[in-house]
């Protein structure tokens, strides 16, 4: 490790270097190894004094300059590294690949393996035999060292780990050897082996069966991040390689596959039983600090916030006295610091567009560099930023990062008050000073922001910041500072002191930006607090509201006592009832909070209207997208495998189209019983031929957004355009969505009791139907025990009742509306019901039908399961349900698969360009 110490310029002004010489490399021992010789110097240097006398106080001094206040807690002793279960399943993908490429590429590994013959047939038979004999006693006795040299620095657990793995490998390669002697294709057989020498009518062994528990074992105790061992290890696996090739007891394809079981194998156990835990101790750091020129006198751990975020991002830190000169601050970075939040990083890579964190796989050394380079960079960019003094490694496993002292409290520990304008001018200052080179910070947040005793503010943790930055990272460094001031100052401020340093221009140019995927993880956990808390304040203030309109109520009624309720006219329950709706909207419009990103969004426009407010496409991919597209794959090769035993030729010609004709109808008459099912649940006058047209346009919404979204969404918003206000249409499609489930479940229970029965005399319901029963009760004790989830379904209770059973009221006063809805949905469900019994029938023959029970129980399992399926349109889902249920009521499979494809086709893909002509009819109308 080059030793990386004071710049020249700093090196009268940093009392902190020491001026003997000190050749000692950190970087070229492990920590034990470095806190041991610290150790044996404190030792010495007591035995010294003893000799010479009047040394003991400078000996207690140095034993407690090891200790380091405010260190660790207890660690555990091993960690999960996610980089070990990465390479575990690079192992196994190289695995399969390796065995797809002798499957379907025989003629290549035939050739590959015949070219190689030759060429090592040539070797001269002295060497070849001299090969074999050193590789075989080298790749035993290596191991055997390494053991020994770790036992003797008293590192057991690394030998037990790799023990463990060897004995895991070499049952994997037993387990390998049986599978491609028994069960194999030929094609893998004859790649992996070939006839043994020698042994006439037996064949080499497909994996080496001590090979690879030699290579998980030495993987697995770590001897790949040592330079010596590891070029050892590799002269070893090469020269035994091809000794085996040239004796002819192996294959090429052989070796790869021994390489990646061992490796695999390996990194599979370190990653199940966790790697010993090297992380630094404060003895370690203080030995390192001697390292580079420095002499501590004691340490003590920063206290930071325990999240997930700062973990992984601004390192451990410590403080740092001397014995003549200014204090240090000092970071260090390990190994198992770095693992956290890999996978949160890894995702943030895949699915965010040109700014995405930092490599998932970064190793210390570029994390090491890079901080560096920013701190360089930050500082000749003129910002107040803390002084880098040295680097160095602590050990294999740890580096750690010297800067100047700077003290002072972080943005999230000052007062309110204390936070003025000369303070937030300041802060766009120094963020300016960063934009003017380029340079992106990346996480500016209230712990990133410090301001010292004098007031002046600092910017930290530039550890993921990026030189060079493109315009959409610096745009997003200023909103992100736009919203960490708002949390703490309030919008107007924040945006008024980003005008006044960067310009009513610049500020404008980050409104795309201003969108929680732009946001640091804590800001947005933040954002989603305070989210919970508005909707719980608006939930509060709707029920206080409804409590304090029925106490006037009673209390009305009560006052009256000579009036004749009784003779109450309906006109006067109808206008108490427009009464308490009234208080219900006035109090939730009253309790209605805007979002902080809403408020700095009203802020900027105030200033510059023509801003840009489209927020900006920042995801490569959605989540939504990639699981839709993955459960639609699984549905399509379902589907596939279906048809591929079927002819469609003979299918087709001998349809029945009468019974094509009467399933177009079912279908067509399905949109106007979804507008009855709708209108019956909203009080106000809707006209109703345009409700039809809004259900057909759902046709083409559904097939972008999950069934269960994209309806809900469009008819709020269609009862939003046709004059329903917006907390009554959200309301009425909720009570529509409410009757629509219990009429499902009602449904089901009853067609499925009438299934149960139609085989048996008794009235004995199914087993299906009473096991669907016992896990519904199992589901509802679990929800009922478990804390967090009673309270989620508490709470959504409640937020439905503040809404959804108002408006109910107010359907419950009108019978016919009440009719309509619930004929509706009836109408609806039975619509397509007899759609895809007609389907049945049409490719059906006569002894083929089902009764319209079993079709019933098949539709509706496999409508519940599509509104449940992310895909849209519940596509993929929706199919193999219903196919497989079919068939299970005792249709034949080449009579289901076509029925449930015309059955879709009516319902779901015909409608699609309908819908997509009624959605802009609808769209250039206002209507939506």
């Amino acid at each position: 490790m080059r030793q990386q110490g004071v710049h020249p310029e700093d090196a009268e002004s940093t009392s902190g270097a020491s001026s003997r010489p000190d050749t000692a490399r950190a970087g070229d021992k492990d920590p034990e190894e470095t806190a041991a010789g610290e150790e044996q110097q404190v030792s010495g240097g007591s035995d010294a004094g003893r000799a010479t006398g009047g040394a003991t106080a400078k000996i207690v001094e140095e034993a407690h300059a090891d200790e380091v206040e405010g260190d660790e807690p207890l660690l555990p002793a091993r960690v999960h590294r996610p980089s070990d279960l990465v390479r575990v399943l690079a192992g196994v993908l190289g695995i399969v690949l390796l065995l797809a490429i002798a499957a379907f590429a025989h003629g290549t590994t035939s050739g590959l393996e015949q070219d190689i013959n030759k060429g090592t047939g040539q070797a001269p038979d002295l060497f070849s035999k001299l090969a074999g004999l050193v590789s075989s006693i080298a790749i035993l006795l290596v191991p055997v060292a390494f053991a020994i040299e770790r036992l003797i620095k008293r590192d057991g657990l690394r030998i037990a780990d790799g023990v463990l793995a060897a004995v895991l490998a070499h049952g994997v390669t037993l387990a390998t050897d049986l599978w491609v002697a028994r069960a194999a294709p030929g094609s893998i057989r004859d790649a992996l082996t070939q006839p043994a020498p020698g042994d006439v009518g037996s064949l080499t062994d497909p994996v080496h069966g001590y090979l690879a528990p030699v290579i998980a074992y030495m993987t697995a105790v770590g001897m790949s991040r040592r330079p010596r061992w590891r070029a050892v290890l590799w002269a070893v696996l090469v020269l035994y390689a091809f000794s085996m090739l040239v004796t002819g007891y192996t294959t090429p394809f052989s070796i790869l596959l021994t390489l990646l079981i061992g490796w695999a194998v390996a990194y599979g156990t370190l990653y199940a039983v966790g790697s010993p835990n090297v992380r630094p101790t404060g003895r370690t750091l203080m030995a390192g600090l001697r390292h580079v020129g420095f002499r501590p006198v004691s340490a003590a751990r920063e206290e930071v916030a325990d999240t997930q975020e700062t973990a992984t991002d601004r390192g451990r830190r410590y403080f740092v006295t001397l014995e003549d000169g200014p204090p240090l601050d000092v970071t260090v970075v390990d190994r198992e610091q770095q693992a956290q939040g890999f996978f949160y990083r890894a995702w943030r890579n895949l699915t965010l567009r040109g700014f995405a964190t930092r490599s998932s796989l970064q190793s210390l050394r570029q994390a090491l560099e890079q901080e560096a380079l920013l701190a360089y960079a930050a500082i000749a960019a003129g910002a107040n930023a803390p002084k880098l003094i040295a680097t160095s490694e602590l050990g294999p496993d740890a580096v750690m990062l010297v800067y100047e002292h700077t003290g002072g409290r972080t943005l999230d520990s000052l007062a309110d008050d204390e936070i003025t304008d000369d303070l937030l001018r300041d802060t766009w200052l120094q963020v300016k000073a960063l934009q003017s080179r380029r340079i992106a910070h990346r996480r500016l947040v209230g712990d990133a922001i410090l301001v010292d005793r004098s007031g002046k503010v600092i910017i930290t943790d530039l550890r993921i910041g990026e030189i060079a930055a493109n315009s959409l990272l610096l745009r997003m460094d200023i909103s992100q500072l736009l919203v960490t001031l708002g949390l703490r100052v309030g919008a107007e401020r924040a945006v008024a002191s980003a005008v006044g340093v960067l310009g009513p221009d610049a500020v404008a140019d980050c409104l795309p930006m201003l969108q929680p995927i732009a946001l640091s993880r804590s800001t947005r956990a933040t954002l989603r607090r305070l989210a919970r808390e508005r909707a719980q304040r608006e939930r509060d203030a709707v029920l206080e509201a409804s409590r304090l309109s029925k106490q006037a109520r009673s209390e009305e009624a009560a006052a009256d006592t000579g009036a004749d309720t009784e003779k109450l006219d309906k006109k006067t329950v109808r206008a108490q009832a427009r009464a308490e709706k009234r208080a219900l909207d006035e109090a939730l419009d009253d309790a209605r909070e805007e979002d902080l990103l809403t408020l700095i969004r009203h802020e900027v426009l105030r200033i510059r209207p023509q801003a840009p407010v489209e927020p900006a496409r920042l995801e490569r991919v959605r989540p939504r997208t990639l699981i839709s597209f993955i459960a639609g794959a699984i549905g399509a090769y379902f589907l596939l495998t279906q048809l591929t035993h079927i002819e469609f030729g003979p299918l087709v010609a001998n349809a029945q189209w009468g019974w094509v004709a009467a399933a177009v109808l079912f279908s067509a008459a399905s949109y106007f019983a979804a507008a009855m099912a709708l209108l019956g649940f909203v009080p106000e006058r809707v006209p109703f031929r345009r409700t039809v047209a809004a259900q057909v346009a759902g046709s083409f919404v559904k097939i972008v957004a999950p069934a269960a979204v994209g309806g809900v969404a469009l008819n709020t918003r269609f009862l939003q355009r046709a004059g329903v206000r917006p907390g009554l249409a959200v309301a009425s499609v909720g009570a529509s969505q409410l009757f629509g489930l219990g009429c499902h479940i009602l449904m089901l229970l009853s067609f499925g009791y009438l299934t149960g029965t139609e085989k048996t005399p008794s009235l004995s319901p199914s087993r299906t139907v009473i096991a669907g029963l016992l896990t519904v009760a199992v589901l509802v004790l679990v929800v009922t025990s478990v804390p967090f989830l009673r309270k989620f379904v508490v709470t959504r209770v409640r937020s439905l009742f503040a809404g959804v059973v108002p408006r109910m009221l107010d359907v419950l006063q009108r019978p016919q509306k009440l009719v309509t809805g619930i004929g509706g949905m009836l109408l609806l469900t039975a619509c397509f019901v007899m759609c895809l019994d007609a389907s049945i029938r049409a490719f059906g023959s006569e002894g083929t039908s089902l009764s319209i029970a079993s079709v019933a129980v098949v539709f509706l399992a496999g409508n519940a399961l599509g509104s449940a399926a992310p895909t849209p349109g519940g596509v993929g889902a929706v199919e193999a349900t219903l196919t497989v249920g079919l068939i299970a009521v005792g249709l034949p499979s080449e009579v289901a698969a076509p029925a449930v494809l015309l059955f879709r086709l009516l319902t779901l893909w015909l409608p699609v360009l309908p819908g997509w002509l009624a959605f802009n009819h609808l769209t250039r109308k206002g209507a939506l």
